[in-house]
Parts: structure tokens; sequence; C-alpha cells
């Protein structure tokens, strides 16, 4: 599960010749509708939703294990996450191999955080607005001015000082070559940094 279908259709290709996983659904702003072992959930950008999404996902029964999958591996997030009872806390850095992996071992009845919790963002394969240049982090900021996010819910959101959110926007309009909010909305609107609702 993931707002942005680029991260979604490569993730199923990262899995896709593994052995023991099998990938019966991908979702780009919907829930579940088909029984599943596992749900691979990532809320890049997720402005309304993060925590109460996991709620409610842990509460579905069709959904027997809850894995989490982001870039944002630090430590306070990882902690929140699992004492909501998530049943994994994956990484975007890892290796097709490394990911199903600990895919199984979690399906297996292990709790996996896998890398062990950083201070640092990480790299990841792909993300809206790489394109033009922009940092996972700074997309993430741009990906949320686009819903129209004030800086405040920014900060809230990422767990981000305001004075960070200030400093990721002007690197990231720099890179967009746009000078205000406006055209930073536009300029996402055209680059897929809206989130669409479609299921496959």
């Amino acid at each position: 599960m993931n707002d942005y279908p680029v991260v979604i259709q490569g993730v199923a290709r990262m899995l896709q010749n593994h052995d023991r996983l099998v990938v019966n659904e991908l979702d780009s702003g919907e829930s579940p509708s088909h029984a599943a072992d596992l749900v691979l959930f990532d809320a890049f950008a997720a402005r309304d939703r993060g925590e109460y999404d996991v709620s409610r996902l842990l509460e579905d029964v069709q959904n027997r294990k809850l894995v989490i999958y982001t870039w944002n591996v630090a430590e306070d997030q990882v902690h929140k996450a699992l004492a909501l009872g998530v049943h994994g806390y994956l990484s975007k850095e890892l290796t097709a191999d490394q990911l199903a992996e600990a895919l199984v071992r979690i399906h297996e009845g292990e709790r996996v955080v896998m890398p062990e919790p950083t201070n640092e963002d990480i790299e990841i394969a792909d993300w809206p607005g790489r394109h033009a240049g922009l940092s996972p982090r700074e997309a993430e900021v741009v990906a949320l001015i686009t819903q129209g996010a004030t800086n405040d819910e920014i900060a809230r959101t990422c767990y981000l000082s305001i004075n960070s959110v200030k400093s990721y926007i002007r690197s990231a309009y720099r890179k967009m070559g746009v000078e205000r909010r406006s055209q930073a909305v536009l300029w996402g609107v055209q680059n897929g940094m809206q989130p669409k609702a479609a299921r496959s």
C-alpha cells in the first residue's frame, strides 16, 4: 500500500521472482480488498493518515500481519510503530533479497526491524520528484505542499522542526525552479506528487 503507483509497481517487481512470496494486490490510496498474509504499508507523504491507517489495518482481521516499509528509520518512528503493534519495520534501502527474506521471517512469526534504527535519512531507489533532483525528504515535503498542507502540518507529519521544513522548501523550490507556493502546487500536480487512488 502506497499513494504513488511508481512505488508499488517497483516493489512488486522486486518480489516477483521469489519462490515463497506472491503479490496478490497493489493498492494506491485504497485499503486492501483481499485477505493477505502480509500488508506492506508505506505512508510516504500521508498527510491525514499515518497512525490512523496503521491502527485501522492492525484491527482488520483480513490482514494478518502489517509491515511498515519506509525510508524513515529514525528511532522514535520505529518505536512508535512497534508500540502500535506492527509486525515489522523495513527500510527501503534493503535489496530485493533482503526485503523478501525479512517478509518471510515476519510471516513465520518474527518481529523484524531492518536495518537498526538510525538518526540519518537514507537514499531509496525511487520516489516522486527524483527526476528533478529532489531528495526523498524534499519530495515528501513537496508532496504535502501539493496536498495543501501548511508548514506546521508538514512539521508534525514528518517529525521535523519548522526551520527544517523551511530549509527543505527553499532547496526544493530552487531545484523545481519555482518561487511561490502556488507555483510549487502546480509543479507538484504536473509531476506526479498528488496521490491517485488505484488498485490492481
